[in-house]
This record gives C-alpha cells, sequence and structure tokens, in this order.
C-alpha cells in the first residue's frame, strides 16, 4: 500500500525475494508463440487481412479519397511546378555526377516520382536524383564501364554492341539501378527494413559530408573543363586533386568565369530564401532563373564555338525503350549496390520521418523500401540512375504548400514536358553551370563539418564516429568508406559493452535509493555489504572484464580465497588426524612448531580440487577464518559476508557468460559470502531456467525484486544492525543507522558484538 504525504510517501509491503512475490501474487504462466504460430498468424487469410494488405501495398488508396480538392489542389500545384523546376535542374546536374549525358538525368527526375505516387507512405519528399547516390552510381560505373589500356573490358570488348563510351557507361548504371532496386524491394518484402539502424544520425552525417567533398572535387573538372581521368581506387581523390591541379593552366576561363558568377549568384539567393524564409510566399527559383539566362547568354553568343565551352549537347525527345541489364555488371557491382540501397534507404527514410512528424502521419520503413525498390527498378529499365529524395528538392515540395504527393504527380508532368517537347532549349547550356548548380545544392551536407563541436560536447562516440566515417570516406572511396565505417560504428558499440562503467552503490538520503557511492556525500554502507552495479548486457566478450571489475569492488578474489582455505583446511585435517592439534573450549593447541609438507606436496599438482566447495563435516570443531590459525597458517581474512549484484541494467546474457557468471557466483558462495542478484525480468529468469542456470548451491533464492529488499533481507537474516560511515559523517556518539522492516531508518546506538572464534559441535 502507498500513502502519500505531501510530496513524500510511506510504503508498506513485505521484503520480496522473487520467488516469494511470484507465490504470492500468482503469477500465471504465459505461452509464448512459437515460429509455427507465427507462421499460422501471417498465412491466415480474412477480408480484413487482404484490405489491410492491399492498403499497406497502395498507400495512395487511403489517401486519395479523402483528398480535399479546393482546400489542396491549388496549393500542390503551386508546390509541383516549383519541384517540377528544381527536378530538372537537379536531375541534369547529377547526371554529370554518374558521368553519363545530362540528357537521361531527366528519366531518374520523372520515373521515381510516378512510381512513389502509388506505392510511398510520405506526402511531402520528393523522389529522385540525390547527389551522394549519384555519386556512388557513377564511381561503381567508372570503374566497371571504363577500361584500362589493353584489356578487353565490357565496352571496348569486340563483341560489345556498344558505339561509344557513353552508351557503355549508360548500361552500367541503369544494370546498378536496377540491381539497387531489387535488393531493396527484396527487403521491404522480407519486412527487414530493419537494417537502417546499422546507419546511425553520426554515421549518415558524416558519410553524406565526405560524399559532399568528393562531389566537389569530381565537378572541378566540368568547372575548369579539363580531360581528368577516372579514379575509383583508395585515395583517388588526392589522384583527381592532383590530376586537377597538375593541368590547371589548360582551364576554360569562359568555363570558369560563368560557373563561379552562377554560384555566387545562387549562394546569395539561396541565403536569402532561408533568411526569408516565413516572409515569402515562395522560395526565389534562383537556379531556374540562372539556367534561363546562362542558356540564353551561351546560345545568342554561341559560346561553344567562340570559346569551345563544353554543353549540354543533343537532347533526343521522348523515352527509349526499356532493356533489360546486363548480368555481368550485377556480377561485379553487388556490393556498390547493396550499398547504394542503404544509403538510399536511410536518407529518404530521414528526410520522411521529419516531414511525418511535423505533420502528424505515420510512416511504414518496409514500404518505403518497396516503393523506392520499385522505383529504381523502373527508373533502371528506362536507363536512368538511382534515387532517393534530395533534402533541397523535398524542402521546396514542403515549403511551397505542398499537401500530398500530388504535388509529385504535377512535378513529373513538368518534367515530362520537357523530355517530350522543351527540352532541346537546354542544349547550349553550360556543363559548368550544371556543376555550379550541383556544387550550390552541397552547402547544407558541407556545413555539417559544425556537427563535430556539437558531437563533442554531447558524445565522444558518437563524434568519434562522426570524424572516421568522415576520414574512411573521403580516403578509402564511397564504397570501401561506408563498409568501413559501419564496421568502426559496430566496433564502438562492441567497445561500450565491453567495457561498462560498472560502480559500486550505497544507500543515500537514509531511504530506499541506491546511487554510485561516489557521486554523493550523505551516504552509508551496511557493513560487510556491497552492492555492484553493470550497465550493461553480460556477453562472451565482456565476462573477464565483469569479473575483474567485481574483484576490484570487493577488493579480494574469491578463488584465491577458497584455494588458500581449501590448502590450510588440508593442513588442519591433517594435523588432526595425525593427533598432532588438540581443541579446548578456549581455541588450538598445537603440539609441533612446524608442518613440513609443502604446497606441492599437499595439492599433488591437482589445481581443480582447491576449486571446490570446503567441507568440513568431518571436523570436530567450525573453523572461523576471520581468526588466527594454528601454525601462523595464513589465510586472507575479509569482512564481506553478503554481495548484491545489480543487473537492472542488464539486457541479456550468453552461454558463454552464463557458464562464467555461474562460476563466479560458486566462487563467493563456497567462502561463506551469500550472493543476491536483483532487479531482473521475467525473461531474464525464464533463459536463466532454460539453461539450467540454478542447482543445489546456486539457488533461485538468489533472485530479489530491489536491492533495498535484498538489504532488508540481509539485515533481517544477519541481524546485524549497525553501518559503517566515513570519518566525515560520524558525529560526537558513534551513531548508526539500521533499516526497518517497513523500510524506514532508525538511530540506534552503537553496538558491537563478539562471537566465539571456534563453536564446537
Amino acid at each position: 500500500m502507498i500513502e502519500p504525504f505531501g510530496n513524500q510517501y510511506i510504503v508498506a509491503r513485505p521484503v520480496y525475494s522473487t520467488n516469494a512475490f511470484e507465490e504470492n501474487h500468482k503469477k500465471r504462466d504465459r505461452h509464448h508463440k512459437t515460429f509455427l504460430d507465427h507462421l499460422k498468424v501471417c498465412l491466415s487469410c480474412s477480408p480484413q487481412k487482404a484490405k489491410r494488405i492491399v492498403l499497406s501495398l497502395f498507400p495512395i488508396a487511403s489517401w486519395l479519397p479523402g483528398y480535399r480538392l479546393k482546400e489542396w489542389l491549388l496549393s500542390d500545384i503551386v508546390s509541383g511546378i516549383s519541384t517540377g523546376i528544381v527536378s530538372i535542374l537537379q536531375g541534369l546536374a547529377f547526371a554529370l555526377l554518374v558521368t553519363i549525358p545530362p540528357g537521361y538525368g531527366l528519366y531518374a527526375a520523372f520515373f521515381p516520382t510516378v512510381i512513389y505516387l502509388f506505392f510511398g507512405t510520405s506526402k511531402h519528399i520528393s523522389a529522385g536524383p540525390f547527389p551522394i547516390l549519384s555519386m556512388m552510381v557513377g564511381a561503381a560505373t567508372v570503374r566497371v564501364a571504363q577500361s584500362s589500356s589493353g584489356n578487353k573490358g565490357l565496352c571496348n570488348n569486340s563483341t560489345s554492341n556498344f558505339s561509344s563510351l557513353d552508351e557503355c557507361k549508360v548500361m552500367v548504371a541503369a544494370s546498378i539501378t536496377m540491381l539497387s532496386g531489387v535488393i531493396q524491394l527484396a527487403l521491404g518484402i522480407l519486412r527487414v527494413g530493419f537494417v537502417v539502424i546499422y546507419l546511425s544520425e553520426s554515421l549518415i552525417s558524416g558519410f553524406t559530408t565526405a560524399a559532399a567533398v568528393h562531389v566537389l572535387v569530381s565537378q572541378l573538372k566540368f568547372i575548369f573543363q579539363l580531360t581528368v581521368p577516372s579514379h575509383e581506387d583508395p585515395f583517388s581523390i588526392f589522384k583527381v586533386l592532383y590530376s586537377v591541379f597538375s593541368q590547371i593552366e589548360k582551364t576554360n576561363i569562359a568555363d570558369l568565369v560563368t560557373a563561379l558568377i552562377v554560384l555566387l549568384v545562387v549562394s546569395i539567393f539561396k541565403e536569402i530564401n532561408q533568411r526569408f524564409r516565413d516572409k515569402l510566399p515562395v522560395p526565389i527559383p534562383i537556379e531556374f532563373i540562372m539556367t534561363v539566362i546562362a542558356t540564353g547568354v551561351s546560345y545568342g553568343f554561341d559560346f561553344q564555338k567562340r570559346f569551345n565551352v563544353s554543353v549540354v549537347g543533343k537532347m533526343n525527345p521522348g523515352f527509349e525503350p526499356p532493356k533489360a541489364p546486363n548480368v555481368r555488371v550485377f556480377q561485379q557491382t553487388i556490393g556498390d549496390c547493396f550499398a547504394i540501397a542503404m544509403v538510399g534507404f536511410a536518407v529518404a527514410f530521414s528526410v520522411a520521418c521529419v516531414y511525418s512528424l511535423k505533420h502528424d502521419y505515420p510512416l511504414d520503413g518496409n514500404q518505403e523500401l518497396i516503393a523506392l525498390g520499385l522505383s529504381n527498378i523502373v527508373c533502371g529499365a528506362f536507363r536512368g540512375f538511382a534515387g532517393s529524395t534530395a533534402l533541397s528538392r523535398s524542402a521546396v515540395q514542403e515549403s511551397t504548400g505542398g499537401k500530398t504527393q500530388i504535388a509529385g504527380l504535377i512535378s513529373a508532368i513538368v518534367v515530362l514536358i520537357v523530355i517530350l517537347a522543351i527540352g532541346f532549349l537546354l542544349e547550349p547550356l553550360q556543363r559548368s553551370v550544371l556543376a555550379a548548380l550541383a556544387l550550390g545544392n552541397l552547402k547544407g551536407m558541407l556545413m555539417q563539418f559544425a556537427e563535430i563541436c556539437r558531437l563533442w560536447r554531447k558524445d565522444k562516440y558518437d563524434c568519434l564516429i562522426w570524424v572516421m566515417t568522415c576520414i574512411f570516406t573521403i580516403v578509402l572511396g564511397l564504397g570501401l568508406g561506408l563498409a568501413a565505417s559501419v564496421a568502426f560504428q559496430l566496433l564502438t558499440i562492441v567497445f561500450r559493452t565491453q567495457f561498462p562503467k560498472c560502480s559500486t552503490l550505497a544507500n543515500i538520503g537514509r531511504s530506499n535509493i541506491y546511487k554510485n557511492k561516489k557521486d554523493y556525500y550523505d551516504m552509508y554502507e551496511l557493513k560487510g555489504v556491497k552492492i555492484f552495479r553493470c550497465p550493461s548486457p553480460i556477453y562472451f566478450a565482456n565476462i573477464g572484464f565483469f569479473r575483474q571489475k567485481l574483484i576490484d569492488a570487493v577488493g579480494f578474489s574469491p578463488l584465491r580465497i577458497l584455494r588458500k582455505r581449501n590448502k590450510a583446511l588440508r593442513k588442519i585435517r591433517k594435523l588432526q588426524k595425525q593427533g598432532l592439534l588438540q581443541v579446548t573450549p578456549k581455541g588450538f593447541i598445537c603440539t609441533v612448531d612446524t608442518i613440513k609438507d609443502s604446497d606441492e606436496e599437499l595439492d599433488n599438482n591437482q589445481i581443480q580440487v582447491l576449486d571446490q566447495p570446503i567441507d568440513t563435516t568431518d571436523l570436530p570443531f567450525q573453523i572461523d577464518w576471520n581468526d588466527q590459525l594454528p601454525l601462523n597458517i595464513e589465510v586472507p581474512k575479509i569482512s564481506l559476508h553478503s554481495l548484491i549484484l545489480d543487473f537492472s541494467a542488464v539486457s541479456f546474457l550468453d552461454v558463454s557468460s552464463m557458464r562464467g557468471l555461474k562460476s563466479i557466483l560458486q566462487e563467493f558462495i563456497r567462502i561463506k559470502v551469500d550472493v543476491y542478484i536483483v532487479g531482473v525480468d521475467d525473461d531474464f529468469i525464464e533463459k536463466l531456467n532454460r539453461y539450467a542456470f540454478f542447482d543445489g548451491e546456486v539457488k533461485t533464492s538468489i533472485l530479489f525484486l530491489t536491492i533495498h529488499d535484498a538489504v532488508l533481507h540481509i539485515s533481517m537474516k544477519k541481524d546485524y544492525s549497525t553501518s559503517e560511515f566515513k570519518p566525515s559523517q560520524k558525529k560526537d556518539g558513534k551513531i548508526d543507522f539500521t533499516i526497518n522492516t517497513n523500510g524506514g531508518l532508525r538511530n540506534r546506538e552503537y553496538q558491537v558484538r563478539f562471537f566465539n572464534r571456534f563453536i564446537f559441535t
């Protein structure tokens, strides 16, 4: 019963061990579902389940019937037009990152948006090209498609049907996109979207920042219009920089000046859009304006012939017929495709979560995988490249009033108009302008370097993950860098759990509260009682660390004490059998001064014998190991009689750790130290029972609900009424606090009880 009294409460209940609590409150035996039970539920069918499956596979069917035509249509149209313009420019710009002709970027901006309309669960993200994914696809494309001199590669093989290197790259990029989509679709069908949890926020931030650096370096050749060979092996970014600066004197000044002007103007207006976003009805479409101006100037002054600038070039109207992927590309890029699939999903789902929380609607991670997978499969079939969602494009769609994915449909129609009718107008556009537009979208990602200071203040491990991910990705490249980053992140998790911050607890405030005794002044410990807390899972990698920390906390090794006592017992037993040791009510009388037997002779080279429980049933007396023994036999003295292990933060144990933990408990029990485990949940106990953890030596009676229950039990069992204070807490009189059975504390005078060192039977 709990009785409130002001800002305090009084609890009156029995002292509960786990066994007593289960017996008093009639714990029920729950049936845990087996694999067959789950399979039956999965295979069962009903009209409600069929309807639920259809609505989950086609989320558009759940929100389209409730579409508010008068309220939302105009906002979606305005948002769709704005987003469509941005999609066109980003599609053209990001195609350069894939190292394919810019026109194919329009396909990547069209197909994912249409497919996501039917299968996606987010109402606000804009599916399509994303610079980091484009860079990853481009890296794999160059590695596979471009052959070294003297090698018969995929594109210069005499049996190939490709008329140019660009066509081969398009085929490779499309194949990579399709395989990435297949991986995403398979993961979504298998309901394993949780794999993205292995990509933490710090890892994604560090990876995208490093990838932005790669994008920046890759666009230098378009801004300076230089011929730079592609390098995709580790340290490739430094080789590209060396190639750029070694031929910097060949820079096309017209391309450089145009790119710098466009980049400067775009950056200024993006800052204006950001600063006055609350006052502007819609963001200023500066990318579109600069593209129109740059295209008109390039066409009017014939930059291509006069200054030999590189332009977008021929853009064929309409769509190319779908083609099957190349299986050879699948074999060479399976690792890259898996990384592309995971990064694409992680980025899209992260952005979608932001808007779902802001506008209060649910998301389905597995359905998002299906939507992105189908988008990439269709996009790859029509010669596009892998996409996800660009943060800037999604921000435009949401900030301009987009309510649903109807805005995405409108943006797809805008892209379709360019593909079918007016794409030729973009042919004079300089590629350096597209490179400048791509760099203009990197500001947000490059500004993530500021995360280092914030993470350092909040969590050193997250900061280390961010820094190492950024370094790995810059130095090793996108694919290897991501793999190394995930491995390093998992290593930090292992490190955190392998070396947990164990602590010794003490009573605080003379109540039922127990905290780390290093953190508070007003604390005390019951004499002879240690409370040890482990704040992490215990498994094969940290059981040794746990054991050492426990030994450090209690101040002795129980195994060493056990072996010393067994050695001493063998000597005492031998003296007693030889009649050299007599027992009187006042103690031992030994008729010899020394004993000749060596430890080696006593041990008989069998150290395991010394690890067995101490058995004194054959002796006519009991031994107090803390008193002086005959013949000055030395055995370490210990004052500890009870050890409480707080496992409230231990989520699991594996088989190896169970064996190690049981061995530790046995060592303490065998030297007459009572061990109690507190705070474990029922599933934890069931697992211990399942693995036969308890036996005649380690019993279920050691389990208690809370630390306070165990302390009260010890107090009643030992009839121990003194508490040991720190010197700073002792006052004029020797005052002690004893815990009552009702959970309170009372003062009582310091008492000392003397016990006979040897009790005769």
